[in-house]
């Protein structure tokens, strides 16, 4: 559930901080006074798109926090968990947009990605904005709710695998029955590439050995000559330093009777000795194992040149010709299936029929969610002043399927205009179309997971006792659920738990949008505004208390 929401210097709000109850609550006040800011703040923050307009002028940057506790919201606690995130305290969302379209998001302190902020709002909160009308109108917007309501979307993502799986093997048979004589053609090219290099017998770890060898190898009497010349220098003739070292060591010591502080350097030239002795044993070593060997080097010349004139000849470095060897070998394997015509015939079947046996189980699946909304809606309808209407829910076929199905998702509307079932852009007003919505909305939020529902304005061409049923509607919903819903009606604002209030302040460029929490007497006089307009009088403020007693 939403606890808090922190905003600050977002479009016309320079600080808020709103504390948010359970139950049904609504956000009134004048046209224009900035309540469906709000709604685009927490919008923000759960990860919508966003750009440098939503900063409040003059300010360099804007920030909005959320935090939520997670009682109620078991898929938020375990994608927290499953992302390492801490969660016993709750959940705190925060993002970050500066002057220069840079965002940055944080959850419980830890930097996100904005569509990690998308993926945990999906179980948080629900947002129907005041033109979610409209998007019902659409074809994809119809079959996406039923999907999303009847909980098919991971069924719908396993058939559009499917399909793309086999409209992919189907373009391949018909590029094979097409164009055979260029395939033929890339397969003899592949089919010799192949065979000179499985030849050639190369690998990357070989090419590095060889070029380790080559070096050693070519370099064998400069490293022989070396070793030679640092033994005679080190340890073989009377001037050679092993022997001028022991000399000097024997002198030192003999000197440290008379003086101590040479004993000291005696003992580090003693440890001098030491090494030295250690790399005379180790030159030799070296020297003995060390031999000049012509024909391995001219073996390893011919090797070398052989892996650099394939590379040149197939335009690619060394270390790139054993990934070439696999491409290619995969490709020609690939030709090979698409030569075999009847082969590649069986794999389309076989793919057409695996597609066409889950799409069917995904109508049949989809036919019981239509049944089922389709009576829940029509009779949220019935109170909603749509008498005698029925909405319906059509799977009209399509010829072949799709990547979404063996069906189109088509909302229609019987009688309101005859008794015919029609589509719903057809058939319904402004003011129909706002209710019908509505009842769908109301239907779908009860079998939906989320915690939080927010409505903003989605009463629009609504009144009289219409209104009140709609305000009933939400206040019932409130005992499952968080509900805030933006409204312009006072019978809706009447039924809620609690009401805030959100008028403008200051002058010019100085405007600032406030919120004030109403308590008993407030919410008189803010639903008595509703209902009387500029004049409020003593029998509008009767009126508005009548209407919240009655709530």
């Amino acid at each position: 559930m939403l606890r808090l929401l922190t905003i600050r210097d977002f479009v016309l709000v320079d600080f808020l901080e709103l504390e948010f109850e359970a139950g049904f609550g609504t956000l009134t006040g004048e046209t224009g006074a900035g309540k469906s800011i709000l709604v685009d703040a927490l919008a923000f923050v759960l990860g919508e798109r966003a750009d440098t307009s939503l900063i409040r002028s003059g300010a360099e940057r804007a920030e909005v926090c959320a935090g939520f506790d997670l009682e109620g919201a078991p898929a938020a606690a375990e994608w927290l968990f499953n992302h390492d995130l801490d969660a016993a305290d709750g959940l705190l969302l925060r993002r970050v947009l500066d002057a220069k379209g840079r965002s940055r998001a944080y959850l419980n302190g830890s930097p996100v990605t904005v569509q990690q902020l998308r993926e945990v709002a999906e179980s948080l909160v629900d947002i129907h904005g005041q033109h979610a009308h409209q998007s019902l109108l659409r074809s994809d917007a119809q079959r996406m709710l039923l999907d999303t309501h009847a909980g098919l979307n991971q069924l719908l993502g396993e058939v559009s695998s499917l399909w793309r799986a086999w409209r992919e093997l189907n373009a391949s048979l018909e590029a094979a029955a097409g164009g055979a004589d260029a395939l033929i053609r890339e397969r003899e090219q592949l089919d010799w590439q192949v065979r000179e290099l499985e030849a050639l017998g190369f690998s990357v770890e070989e090419w590095s050995v060889l070029n380790s060898e080559h070096k050693r190898l070519g370099h064998a009497a400069s490293l022989v000559e070396g070793a030679r010349f640092s033994l005679a220098t080190l340890a073989e003739g009377d001037t050679a330093c092993e022997a001028q070292v022991d000399s000097v060591t024997r002198r030192l010591d003999g000197l440290a009777e008379y003086d101590p502080a040479l004993a000291e350097v005696a003992a580090l030239l003693q440890s001098a000795k030491a090494e030295l002795a250690e790399a005379i044993s180790a030159l030799r070593r070296y020297a003995d194992r060390v031999e000049l060997d012509p024909a391995r080097l001219s073996e390893l010349e011919r090797r070398i040149e052989a892996v650099l004139g394939c590379a040149r000849k197939f335009r690619s470095s060394p270390e790139e010709l054993p990934v070439l060897l696999s491409r290619w070998q995969l490709r020609l394997a690939e030709l090979g299936e698409s030569a075999d015509i009847a082969a590649l015939q069986a794999r389309v079947a076989a793919a057409r029929n695996e597609y066409a046996s889950l799409a069917r189980r995904l109508s049949s699946e989809r036919l019981k969610a239509a049944t089922a909304l389709s009576i829940e809606v029509s009779r949220v309808m019935q109170q909603l002043a749509l008498g005698g209407g029925h909405f319906e829910i059509a799977l009209p076929v399509i010829d072949g399927g799709s990547a979404f199905g063996l069906e189109q998702v088509e909302f229609r509307i019987a009688g309101l205009a005859g008794s015919e079932s029609r589509q719903l852009a057809k058939v319904a007003s402004g003011g129909e179309l706002s209710r019908i919505s509505l009842a769908i909305q109301v239907v779908t939020s009860q079998a939906a997971s989320v915690p939080t529902l927010i409505f903003d304005e989605v009463d629009v061409g609504i009144g009289g006792g219409v209104a009140e049923v709609v305000g009933r509607l939400l206040r019932e919903l409130g005992l499952e659920r968080q509900i805030l819903c933006v409204t312009h009606l006072p019978q809706v604002a009447a039924r809620a738990n609690w009401q805030w209030q959100v008028a403008k302040s200051g002058e010019s460029d100085q405007i600032r949008s406030r919120v004030a929490v109403l308590d008993g007497y407030g919410r008189v006089e803010e639903i008595a505004r509703m209902l009387g307009g500029v004049e409020i009088t003593e029998i509008t403020r009767q009126l508005a208390s009548e209407m919240l007693s009655i709530s």
